[in-house]
């Protein structure tokens, strides 16, 4: 029996990229992941993710990371429901690790509001037969799931550190952080327009070019 577990980091931050990770482990590798503690990457220390990452791929008989730049995301986002939208296109990137790593049975934590509806749209990707499981929090109920979310995770927040040592200190890049808005308005006041690291359809990304734009206007009128 050859289980995975599927799922993603940066979903919602207005930098970086979308990462997805699926790990395919049999059940002795399941039982390694229950005994080294693997659990939700958002409860564990960066050092314990790394620590624990290292371990997993030590376990598991294979595994895929995709990484989803900004400008694939805008590409998808760009019209129509943004969430919708983005939910197809996790569900297309989990199938294909599906497809790669062809499980028996595959656990995937739903980004759909209708987990059911999510596993329809990744079963129309798979031309085998394949068992998914397709529940929210998966990644706190199935340790196989846990293991794709702290790679998923220590993926992401390497594509972050990088992203930081070349442009300087954003924060965490979720539109919440303080630090992260001022680096964006900074950065659109500097150079008038947005960086290929950034999710320009978002909409905290859209209201402060949108500022901007309303700003040399007025000063335009003026003149």
């Amino acid at each position: 029996m050859l289980i995975c577990g599927v799922d993603d980091a940066g979903r919602g931050p207005v930098i970086g990229p979308l990462v997805i990770a699926g790990v395919l482990v049999d059940e002795d590798g399941l039982d390694s992941f229950i005994r080294m503690g693997v659990r939700d990457s958002k409860t564990l220390s960066p050092n314990r993710r790394e620590h624990l990452a290292h371990e997993i791929l030590k376990v598991v008989r294979d595994y895929r990371v995709v990484k989803v730049p900004p400008s694939e995301i805008d590409n998808i986002v760009g019209s129509g429901r943004r969430l919708n939208r983005l939910n197809r296109l996790e569900a297309r990137v989990m199938a294909s690790i599906i497809r790669d790593l062809k499980p028996n049975i595959a656990y995937v934590d739903a980004s759909d509001v209708v987990p059911e509806r999510f596993k329809q749209h990744i079963l129309e990707e798979i031309p085998f037969n394949v068992k998914i499981i397709s529940e929210h929090k998966a990644d706190k109920k199935y340790p196989v799931v846990s293991a794709a979310s702290i790679i998923a995770k220590v993926e992401r927040d390497r594509e972050i550190e990088n992203l930081k040592n070349k442009y300087g200190d954003f924060g965490s890049g979720y539109p919440a952080d303080p630090k992260t808005i001022r680096f964006l308005r900074d950065w659109v006041e500097r150079y008038g327009s947005y960086p290929d690291f950034v999710r320009k359809t978002w909409k905290t990304a859209k209201k402060m070019l949108m500022e901007k734009e309303t700003r040399q206007g007025k000063i335009f009128k003026n003149f």
